[in-house]
């Protein structure tokens, strides 16, 4: 079985966890945690990633658990954090996790140089010590001890709000660390905004980060019934309170791609996400246009703005027979298809 870099890394620093009870947490893509079971005492998993969850839950030797913030209970003296992109996430896992297991817990960072790795010891300086171990693979690996309190934790401290005026409605968005559209409402959501017909019946806004696609749209068609839905516990939790300050309603899914979903509907909306982590990924955009005609009326309507490099339009062409642009700038397309 292949590992990413940074799993490779760790499995040079085996000592570490050896007869420890270890919580995985972080930027984690591959079933290096079953491994490491067999020389942990145990091993527990957190993430926000519910395709990661799906894929884990499987793996009876791993208990692995998924959410905005791990609500269980569990008897840990390790944790090994793979650091994740946006390093505001990772103050957030670190701070969240800490307050749970307290002082005299001991961490392992790993992660990609690129990714930001080499931040986490003046992060960490609040807790305690942490010293670089080892250096491979373009990879850090860190080792470190809680000896300080840590303040509790506090879901609600973690969120940014920020105001919209988009298509004539004015909003209040609100976003936890690493979910898209924190802090900002980017130029291809504007544009599609702007584009979409006037909807109605059942809609799905896929990949909805803060909710701002979604509450927008239920701003301006309240009589629609409008799903939101996404892959990250973050970005489902950021987009149930942008609905709830701007006293709007919803349903709230957490799924990889259609896994979860029941569907039709009469609209397939999205601003898909093309990247994982550090890496770009087009699989979730990809299987969300092929599986669309199962989850449309027989009117429904695929709408999506993308990266106008990107090729979608065969692969809509593949699924729904037509690919029409209905709009563009030098940046981003609108593509849309009707079954």
């Amino acid at each position: 079985m292949s590992y990413t870099a940074a799993s490779q890394v760790v499995a040079r620093q085996l000592a570490f966890f050896e007869g420890r009870k270890v919580l995985i947490a972080g930027e984690l893509s591959d079933a290096y945690p079953v491994e490491l079971a067999s020389v942990a005492q145990s091993v527990a998993v957190f993430t926000t990633n519910f395709g990661y969850h799906s894929s884990m839950k499987r793996h009876s030797n791993v208990d692995c658990h998924f959410g905005v913030q791990l609500d269980a209970t569990l008897d840990i003296d390790m944790l090994l954090i793979y650091w994740p992109k946006a390093k505001a996430e990772a103050d957030y896992l670190m701070s969240m996790l800490l307050a749970k297991f307290g002082p005299e817990t001991e961490i392992c960072i790993v992660g990609e140089n690129r990714s930001g790795v080499r931040s986490a010891e003046k992060m960490f300086q609040p807790y305690g010590p942490l010293t670089k171990y080892d250096s491979a693979r373009r990879c850090s690996f860190y080792w470190g001890r809680c000896d300080n309190e840590v303040k509790p934790f506090n879901l609600n401290d973690w969120f940014k709000s920020y105001p919209i005026n988009v298509s004539g409605v004015e909003l209040t968005v609100r976003s936890l660390p690493g979910v898209f559209s924190h802090g900002e409402f980017d130029n291809g959501s504007k544009l599609l905004i702007n584009t979409l017909p006037s909807l109605r019946g059942k809609v799905l806004d896929f990949g909805c980060g803060a909710g701002v696609l979604g509450a927008i749209m239920k701003a301006k068609h309240p009589r629609i019934e409008l799903e939101l839905c996404d892959i990250s516990a973050l970005a489902i939790e950021s987009a149930k309170e942008t609905f709830k300050v701007n006293q709007l309603d919803a349903k709230f899914t957490a799924t990889d791609v259609y896994s979860e979903l029941e569907g039709p509907y009469n609209y397939l909306i999205s601003n898909p996400p093309f990247h994982a982590g550090l890496k770009t990924f087009y699989a979730a955009t990809e299987n969300f246009i092929a599986q669309a005609p199962n989850y449309l009326f027989s009117d429904g309507q695929l709408i999506i703005v993308a990266n106008s490099f990107l090729k979608y339009p065969e692969l809509i062409e593949q699924s729904l027979e037509t690919c029409n642009v209905l709009a563009n700038t030098n940046k981003f397309t609108i593509y849309s298809a009707k079954k």
